[in-house]
């Protein structure tokens, strides 16, 4: 949540319309979700807005969107490997509170 109320307005209405994508259309393109490749279950949630782009990670919670995890603004080609290790670490972390 901090991620999206740091952003300035336009860029959360953005954010606003891929997230109302993702939950209203039965096949999401991938310019708005991605599975990325080599991990079990982690997406990426795409957002472009004017020539800045915007990743916000997530996974899916028995067949559904429920999880989010930490966001940022993507300033290179590839995903930093520190977001991708601090998503899988956030998701592991919401599956073993579930077990509890």
């Amino acid at each position: 949540m901090d991620f999206y109320l740091e952003q300035p307005e336009k860029v959360q209405e953005k954010i606003e319309f891929v997230f109302k994508v993702i939950r209203t259309v039965q096949n999401v393109p991938k310019k708005f979700l991605e599975h990325l490749t080599g991990t079990d279950g982690l997406y990426e949630i795409r957002i472009e807005f004017e020539s800045n782009i915007y990743r916000i990670f997530c996974c899916f919670d028995k067949g559904k969107l429920v999880v989010l995890f930490n966001g940022f603004q993507k300033k290179m080609q590839k995903t930093p490997k520190r977001q991708i290790d601090l998503a899988l670490r956030l998701k592991d972390e919401y599956f073993n509170s579930k077990k509890k």
